[in-house]
């Protein structure tokens, strides 16, 4: 890893961009055991909870799992689709995973949870969040050598696809440069094409914040970098696909002109009932441009 740090100077890190291997999810088994009694011959089969009762359909409680023609054409047509990185192009929150490698993960992620669900504004529990382990640029750098991005799955394959139709990718993020870098390279999405925060180190490697002039650094930011890409390119249509809050806050006047919630790693209700299409596997993007 190489750190751009110079004498009494204050400069953000950048992380070289190698490429990791992909990692693939693989949801846990279900546990089953297996019980008999001498006064019956049969097998009890006792599943995990999530299976003793019949439960409705997640998808049921939403009426935008289908999309709408108008919405198919938006998708179809965009010269430019945004996708937020943690919980959607990856399968984690890269600052849940990091306070975690520093020993801070269960407090953080509490936070983490707060700030997607648009409880607290964004730049008041992104400060709190950091302050709670205040990472060194050696923490950083450890931290990138010993856990690779956890890509989910079906993310290269609809990135690919967009691309060879000449559509424009983006990455959108409240996370940290030095960790979507690696994850940039990975899926071939230029470094220019990324709009993320940049943690800041002193000389001698310790923490000093975050640099405050990033749009993605407080509420609002996501949108903020939506509207200047589309004014400084002229998109005629333009997809922001996320979880979060931030995410739907991109589609606004200006901004993205679809909204797709991507719940395949967190379902936020609410956040999930705005969408102008819910889907829980990239699979259902990647068939609908055949």
């Amino acid at each position: 890893m190489e750190a751009l740090v110079g004498s009494g100077a204050i400069n953000p890190f950048y992380a070289n961009c190698r490429r990791f291997q992909n990692h693939l999810y693989f949801p846990k088994l279900v546990s089953v055991k297996y019980s008999a009694t001498s006064k019956s011959r049969f097998l009890n089969l006792v599943v995990s909870a999530s299976f003793e009762s019949a439960q409705p359909s997640t998808m049921d409680r939403f009426d935008n799992t289908l999309p709408s023609k108008e919405v198919l054409e938006i998708w179809r047509s965009a010269d430019a689709v945004c996708f937020d990185v943690d919980s959607t192009v990856c399968l984690d929150e890269g600052i849940d995973e990091l306070a975690e490698f520093c020993g801070a993960g269960k407090a953080v992620a509490e936070w983490t949870a707060r700030a997607m669900n648009g409880s607290v504004p964004f730049e008041e529990a992104l400060a709190a969040r950091l302050s709670l382990f205040n990472p060194s640029l050696r923490q950083v750098q450890d931290f990138l050598e010993t856990r690779p991005p956890k890509i989910s799955p079906g993310i290269a394959e609809l990135v690919s696809k967009l691309r060879n139709n000449d559509t424009n990718v983006y990455l959108i993020s409240g996370g940290f440069r030095q960790m979507i870098n690696p994850v940039a390279s990975i899926l071939g999405i230029p470094q220019e094409n990324i709009f993320a925060n940049q943690l800041l180190f002193g000389s001698a490697g310790e923490f000093l914040g975050f640099d405050k002039d990033e749009p993605t650094s407080r509420s609002g930011g996501k949108a903020t970098a939506v509207q200047q890409l589309k004014k400084a390119h002229n998109y005629k249509a333009l997809v922001m696909i996320g979880d979060g809050a931030t995410d739907l806050e991109a589609r606004q006047p200006g901004g993205a002109d679809l909204y797709i919630c991507y719940a395949g790693v967190q379902l936020r209700e609410a956040v999930a009932a705005e969408a102008n299409w819910l889907v829980f596997n990239f699979r259902d993007l990647i068939d609908s441009l055949e």
